[in-house]
Order: C-alpha cells, then sequence, then structure tokens
C-alpha cells in the first residue's frame, strides 16, 4: 500500500492553554487547501517562537502513531487532535530524520516538504488531551509526528486532490524524535 494523505487540519479556533492562548484545536477540512511557505490557508499558530514560520510551517502526524494512541488511551484519536496539520497513512514519521523530504502530489506535481526539526511539545497538548503531563509521557515514546518546511512553490493539497506521499531519505540526518519535551 502506497503512502497517502488522510486529512489535512487548521485551526478550529484559538483556545487558553495553561499559560497562553494555542491553535493546537485543528480539524479537518474537506477539498484541497493552499500552502504557503508559512503554512495552510486558514490556518495559524499563536506562539510563532516555536511554531510556524518556515522551518515548521507544517506538523504531520501519522495515522499508525494516532493509532496506537487510542489503543494506550482507550479512547479515539481523531485526525489534528495532536495539533497536526497533516495526518498520513504509510508513512514512517515516527522514524522520519531531519532533511527527509516528502512530495505531496503526483510523482512531479504538489508540494515538496522536508522535516526540519524534533517536534518539541509543550504543556498546550496535556490540556487539549485532559492528561497533566502528557506531553513528556507523548516524547517519551517517540511518537511525536515531525515539523516540516514546504521546499516548493505554493500549490494546494489534500486528501480530496488524491494526493498520495513519496519519500526521498537522507541517511544521516538527526532523527526527528530526539527532542526533550518542554515543561
Amino acid at each position: 500500500m502506497s503512502a497517502r494523505l488522510l486529512a489535512v487540519n487548521v485551526v478550529h479556533e484559538l483556545i487558553r492553554g495553561p499559560t497562553r492562548w494555542t491553535a493546537i484545536d485543528k480539524r479537518p477540512v474537506s477539498g484541497a487547501v493552499a500552502v504557503t511557505e508559512l503554512g495552510l490557508a486558514g490556518d495559524e499558530q499563536c506562539d510563532t517562537r516555536y511554531h510556524g514560520g518556515p522551518d515548521k510551517a507544517l506538523y504531520a502526524y501519522a495515522e499508525e502513531d494516532a493509532d496506537w494512541w487510542s489503543a494506550e488511551l482507550d479512547r479515539e484519536i481523531p485526525p489534528g487532535l495532536f495539533g497536526e496539520n497533516l495526518t498520513t497513512h504509510g508513512l514512517d514519521i515516527t522514524g522520519a530524520l531531519v532533511g527527509e523530504r516528502w512530495r505531496i502530489g503526483g510523482p512531479t506535481t504538489g508540494i515538496l516538504v522536508e522535516v526540519r526539526s524534533p517536534r518539541d511539545p509543550c504543556g498546550n497538548l496535556s490540556a487539549r488531551m485532559g492528561i497533566p503531563k502528557f506531553h513528556r509521557r507523548f516524547v517519551a515514546t517517540g511518537r511525536v509526528g515531525a515539523p516540516t518546511s514546504r521546499c516548493s512553490r505554493p500549490d494546494r493539497c489534500g486528501p480530496a486532490t488524491g494526493s498520495s506521499l513519496s519519500t526521498a531519505p537522507v541517511r544521516d540526518g538527526q532523527s526527528a524524535r530526539s527532542q526533550p519535551a518542554r515543561r
């Protein structure tokens, strides 16, 4: 089975986190969404010190990891619950390396994104989940997803466009899951 994009998620509403406002409440949208070097049209980030910008324009999370969490927590984990913009299937995001690139769309069309850094979740994830210090547990499992940058011309992506995913991995990159959780 080939890798594919299952959902594109943008902010539903800004919510108050434990110490600041957050845009972690992401929900799937229908149809294709415009992608720029700063992320998805209709999405926003509140704390731009840690979110957004050209190096963290998008956040990808694998359905397989969400399914693991669903079993672990005995609850549904719908697309966007962890604040991800892209929910994928069949792509090893847990094993992604910094510098790895993914094409979303056809073999010569769509957008090219690059894994830029490990995810470093904060207490807003714990508040979203309703589990104290969940962000530390999240990091300890290594199932953190991957922040990516958009590396090609502006375009659109979405499951409705038949977006497939292909990879161009690097072999000497840093693991995208090797970052300790912030307090």
